[in-house]
């Protein structure tokens, strides 16, 4: 069989494995294995529920300023699957992310890899044939039996744990933490960016004798009124500024990013003006966005109860709007209810459809849940997405707001309609 285009593969890698998410690591380094993958630059691995793609974005960011040749891998993608593995900041090439598929083809045998897993081994194999200094990767699912977790870390940064995937990870915070402790490694920095740390962590850490460092105890900041200031058991950063990424949760992540880089300081050594100059340069798409023009178009890509109260939280302190129009949506595993529940404050209409994926939420369990948490709210139900967003952009005023948020799925499918709507609104 001859795969010439991204798209092709990307279509074979689907039907290869028939479970999205079969957590082992087996699979994953007997593949890395055949392909001989030794990294032979410093690895920091991010996990976390809810920050992850802030933390590895605010990395990156920070280490190319100070000139260092990064790769960064994350997931899922908004627009592009080439979002997913990047080089000096750059989207790899689909001719170069084929050429790390056909390499792992060529390998594979019998041996039934996921997407994930596919798209992880494709971004190994491309940072070990580019020179790099540095590499950031981002767990896709937990942590212990994630195929990340397949390459051993110099520091592991932990951004949060609270309740997401259950049926994969555990009932409770406690055993999430655990399986999210499992990125962790014995005799290297492991940061804790929240101030809320389950005993699980603490217990893995000292059982496998990771070298562990929480916020409020070993690292921390002050807000002040026009910037910010880092303290460490190493070294104080004074006059930070604000972090160009929204919300004021990102100053906790941008705390843990400083410490896991004190940590690294004897490999990768950063200077106060590449810290400063990353925090103002750092982007990162549908995160609290907030789309230029009015009305005001905010994009987040929250999909579990913890990501909404930050949302929530946010939303409140934008200033005041007459009416805020939800365009929502959800996979059908998720914590529906939950989310809805936080959110329902914030929002006047909701503007309901399904996304394009084959875990999606059928439209009329989300009515029925918005309904069951707040009957007197007006829900509008379409077929798709952009017809939602279009019939939500017609009905607002200039003093009102779009909030689109629940899933990369939802958010992704706004972006594609504005960028082919006339005029891109």
């Amino acid at each position: 069989m001859q795969l010439t285009t991204l798209e092709e593969w990307l279509r074979y890698q689907e039907q290869l494995n028939p479970k999205s998410i079969d957590l082992t690591l087996d699979r994953v380094i007997a593949v890395r294995d055949r392909l001989s993958l030794k990294p032979n630059f410093p690895i920091i691995t991010v996990g976390g529920t809810n920050g992850k793609g802030s933390t590895c974005a605010m990395l990156e960011a920070i280490l190319s300023c100070a000139g260092y040749r990064t790769g960064c891998y994350t997931s899922p993608h908004l627009l592009h699957y080439n979002e997913r593995i990047r080089i000096n900041q750059t989207p790899a090439s689909d001719s170069d992310i084929c050429m790390a598929f056909s390499a792992i083809e060529a390998v594979r045998g019998d041996t039934p890899l996921t997407y994930f897993e596919f798209g992880t081994l494709a971004a190994l194999w491309l940072f070990c044939h580019a020179g790099l200094d540095a590499a950031i990767l981002e767990v896709g699912l937990g942590g212990r039996l994630d195929a990340v977790n397949a390459f051993d870390t110099d520091c592991a940064v932990l951004v949060s744990v609270d309740l997401d995937h259950q049926d994969y990870l555990g009932d409770s915070i406690e055993k999430i933490g655990f399986e999210k402790a499992g990125i962790f490694r014995s005799g290297k920095p492991a940061i804790f960016s929240d101030t809320r740390v389950p005993e699980s962590v603490i217990q893995h850490a000292a059982h496998i004798g990771a070298e562990l460092q929480l916020a409020d105890r070993d690292f921390g900041y002050q807000r002040l009124d026009t910037h910010w200031q880092f303290w460490s058991r190493e070294r104080k950063r004074h006059a930070l500024p604000f972090p160009a990424l929204r919300g004021v949760y990102q100053l906790a992540n941008a705390t843990g990013v400083l410490a896991a880089l004190d940590a690294m300081r004897d490999k990768l050594p950063v200077a106060q003006q590449d810290v400063k100059r990353g925090l103002l340069e750092v982007e990162l798409p549908g995160r609290l966005q907030v789309l230029p023009g009015r009305p005001a178009v905010v994009l987040d890509v929250a999909h579990n109860p913890h990501a909404a109260r930050v949302l929530a939280d946010n939303l409140g302190n934008m200033g005041f709007f007459q009416n805020t129009y939800a365009v929502f949506s959800m996979l059908e595993d998720k914590d529906i209810k939950g989310v809805v529940e936080v959110l329902q404050r914030r929002v006047d209409e909701w503007f309901i459809a399904p996304i394009q994926h084959p875990r999606a939420a059928p439209v009329e369990h989300l009515r029925q849940t918005i309904a069951e948490v707040n009957p007197q709210q007006p829900v509008k139900a379409f077929s798709s997405i952009s017809s939602a967003y279009s019939s939500a952009y017609g009905a607002v005023a200039q003093n009102d707001r779009i909030l689109v948020f629940g899933s990369f799925y939802t958010v992704s499918d706004v972006l594609l309609a504005r960028r082919s709507a006339p005029g891109g609104s």
